[in-house]
């Protein structure tokens, strides 16, 4: 397990324009050749939080999931992000987590926001997943997903827990006040990443991007409502010797989801 660079990108969002957002994603991309092995995108980053799968869902093989592809191996860095996807007759709220070898791991989205509707239009997913990407065992979720504890508890299980999200300005700080949680009760680093701007429906993200270590302290945490991009460079010595010093893992209280 060696060190891993992990760059963050908070971005505004095009509403509704996947290729719109791919090109500027794109050109972000070009200023991080060689500099990072994973990259970290917002929640449906090429449309914004839509409830317009209907129109705006890609296939499982589309346009977005091959560019990502290209992109990884163009980069040598891995990417993740989440895409309005179709499944069969119905959509799924799909994060992509894309290697540069093309190797592509989807998790979907569990926990619908349904005071925003999302019920009403996606199919929640039921499996969460680990992804083991240059020894490190990393888990993606999205947005809502940060309000419950139990579907993200390590059983030594990842060292990396990352969530992409569409969260709103107004609830801003139990977003920042929640990622240090999952952080210190799972002994692992956190990445979550917003995005900034006003969407479609008119809602307001300030960003508040963090990454945070085992410890709860924020690593990256840079002003708010404006995009950004930063890199930073996880310890993987520091982690496991914490969790060797303090394994309160060891402890936890089993239990099975059931899903």
């Amino acid at each position: 397990m060696q060190d891993l660079r992990v760059t963050l990108i908070q971005a505004d969002l095009v509403w509704q324009q996947p290729e719109a957002n791919r090109t500027q994603f794109e050109q972000i991309f070009a200023e991080l050749e060689g500099t990072t092995d994973l990259i970290v995108l917002p929640e449906m980053f090429t449309t914004g939080f839509t409830m317009a799968p209907e129109t705006l869902a890609e296939p499982i093989d589309g346009e977005t999931a091959r560019w990502l592809k290209q992109q990884a191996e163009h980069l040598d860095a891995a990417i993740v992000g989440s895409v309005v996807t179709q499944v069969g007759d119905h959509y799924r709220n799909r994060c992509f987590f894309t290697q540069p070898n093309g190797e592509q791991t989807v998790y979907d989205k569990r926990h619908l926001f349904r005071m925003g509707g999302e019920h009403n239009h996606y199919e929640a997913g039921r499996e969460r997943v680990v992804v083991e990407y240059k020894g490190w065992r990393i888990m993606p979720q999205i947005c809502y997903d940060l309000r419950f504890p139990a579907f993200s508890r390590n059983h030594n299980e990842y060292d990396l827990l990352i969530y992409v999200a569409n969260w709103p300005k107004p609830r801003r700080n139990p977003w920042r006040t929640l990622l240090q949680a999952r952080a210190i009760e799972n002994q692992s680093y956190v990445a979550g990443v917003n995005r900034v701007g006003i969407d479609g429906s008119g809602l307001a993200y300030s960003g508040d991007s963090l990454l945070v270590d085992f410890m709860g302290e924020r690593l990256v945490d840079q002003v708010p409502d404006q995009a950004f991009v930063e890199t930073f460079t996880l310890d993987a010595l520091a982690l496991n010797d914490f969790r060797e010093r303090f394994p309160a893992w060891m402890d936890a209280d089993a239990f099975d989801l059931k899903l």
